[in-house]
């Protein structure tokens, strides 16, 4: 094994090979190089994970590089097609974008876009106006991302003063967001109240002082506490709030416009119900629940918004015009639910009738089991859940191809799917390859089997032998 590998060439010898040295006036000489790195560790990674493979010559090796890089295969990003069943996958990018909100990206970011007065206070823009029909709020502003989102609201409102919260609500969102983090970067002071698992409309009022600046209630869409928990209602926290003159801020860490129990996904507020309930502001991410593009999202009282939108942290967090346009024309198929679950992805994908699934996975079954790479593949029910947090309110039901591979382990035959372009990503489960069709849009179906009859490909498992480096 070591002296197959000492016989792989340096990094410099392939640089010097004329295929790079010509890539290298083409592109630069940094992708180059770390495309080269990279080729190289993905050949050193096949010899020790198999045997009797022979190493191409520098000048084969060298060839293989540069097509490579050319073909866009050294990309760190690149489509996927999520078979794992989590619909809002944690680091798969989130769910896709609608078509038509791909197409008014597109046909902005090729053009520039005329701006209007309307767009600036009061009253906002189309995509403002669209967002407090849809929730019944005063008024609306979009920003960058929901963490801006919640620093501009905080910042506004709270600065230099205290932020009263429960204890059992100063989250972390497990992606580097901490709701404490978020006060004390917005030069506002949290006062916890309550306890972990209890905390009482008076647990509030008795932590309020002239110094008190904001009320905030905080849903957590990762987190679920079972038990014996006790939280005031909104509407208590409200009548408080009118009472001392503060305003009520609810942060949501994804955000509904509809009700998302008719999928069985249970207790996520939808924006609408929590207005008419009595909150001054709500902040939500336009992906997530919403299944549009990143982007954080403000909701509430018209005078609240017109301080946020004057605020100087506003412009430093403004949307751009890509995600303004992605995110109205999402916005739009919401006029129509039955629009909406059919064109936007996530509703799309929660959606579909478990019949419907059962149909693909059994058509499907007997395609994969026909490939050289595996040695049965069998349709199979089973549980998903929605993100990536297995919560009980978040439970899906769903329909599996369940593949066990030819030779090797599932583990192997997972990394060679992953390697591919677009890559397949599913998940093991007692002892099988699943291919959880929750969250594989029809489209891809037969994707999915072209992967598996490459697999056998003398590429060594990519979809493309120009794409993916292999030793053989």
């Amino acid at each position: 094994m070591s002296n197959v590998l000492r016989n792989l060439p340096s990094v410099n010898e392939l640089l010097d090979s004329p295929p790079l040295k010509s890539l290298v006036r083409q592109v630069n000489q940094s992708v180059v190089a770390s495309g080269v790195r990279s080729f190289l560790e993905r050949v050193r990674t096949d010899i020790q994970n198999a045997s009797g493979i022979n190493v191409p010559s520098a000048q084969e090796l060298a060839e293989r590089i540069a097509k490579w890089i050319t073909s866009g295969g050294h990309r760190t990003l690149r489509p996927t097609i999520n078979a794992t069943g989590t619909i809002l996958h944690p680091t798969l990018g989130g769910a896709p974008l609608a078509d038509k909100a791909l197409q008014a990206m597109a046909s902005l970011g090729a053009n520039y876009a005329a701006t209007s007065p309307t767009t600036r206070r009061p009253g906002g823009g189309p995509t403002e106006r669209l967002l407090t029909q849809l929730t019944d709020a005063e008024a609306a502003l979009v920003v960058a991302s929901g963490a801006a989102a919640s620093h501009l609201a905080l910042s506004a409102l709270a600065a230099g003063r205290d932020v009263i919260v429960a204890r059992s609500e100063l989250i972390d969102t497990g992606d580097g967001y901490r709701v404490s983090d978020a006060v004390a970067a917005a030069g506002a002071t949290v006062r916890e109240v309550g306890a972990v698992n209890r905390t009482t409309v008076d647990d509030f009022a008795a932590q309020i002082t002239d110094q008190t600046a904001v009320i905030l209630r905080v849903h957590s869409s990762s987190f679920q506490q079972l038990g014996d928990v006790i939280q005031p209602e909104l509407a208590e926290l409200s009548q408080l709030a009118r009472r001392m003159n503060l305003p009520l801020v609810v942060e949501l860490e994804a955000g509904a416009l509809i009700d998302f129990a008719r999928y069985g996904v249970l207790d996520e507020p939808v924006v609408a119900e929590l207005i008419k309930g009595g909150a001054d502001l709500v902040l939500l991410s336009g992906d997530k629940l919403l299944g549009g593009p990143p982007c954080g999202i403000l909701v509430g009282k018209q005078s609240i918004i017109d301080r946020l939108a004057s605020h100087p942290v506003a412009r430093a967090v403004a949307a751009d015009k890509l995600t303004l346009a992605a995110l109205h024309a999402t916005l739009e198929l919401y006029q129509s639910m039955a629009t909406a679950e059919q064109e936007i992805p996530l509703l799309s994908l929660l959606s579909t009738p478990m019949e419907n699934l059962k149909n693909r996975a059994e058509r499907l079954a007997p395609q994969i089991q026909a490939t050289s790479a595996v040695e049965s593949a069998t349709a199979l029910e089973d549980e998903t859940y929605l993100a990536g947090v297995p919560l009980p309110r978040h439970r899906l039901n769903t329909w599996c191809v369940a593949v066990s591979p030819a030779e090797g382990t599932v583990e192997q035959l997972a990394a060679r799917l992953e390697a591919g372009t677009p890559a397949l990503v599913g998940r093991a489960a007692r002892g099988r390859y699943l291919i959880d069709l929750r969250s594989v849009r029809p489209r891809h179906d037969q994707e999915i089997v072209l992967a598996f009859q490459l697999l056998a490909s003398p590429a060594g498992g990519s979809r493309s032998a120009e794409q993916e480096p292999t030793a053989q």
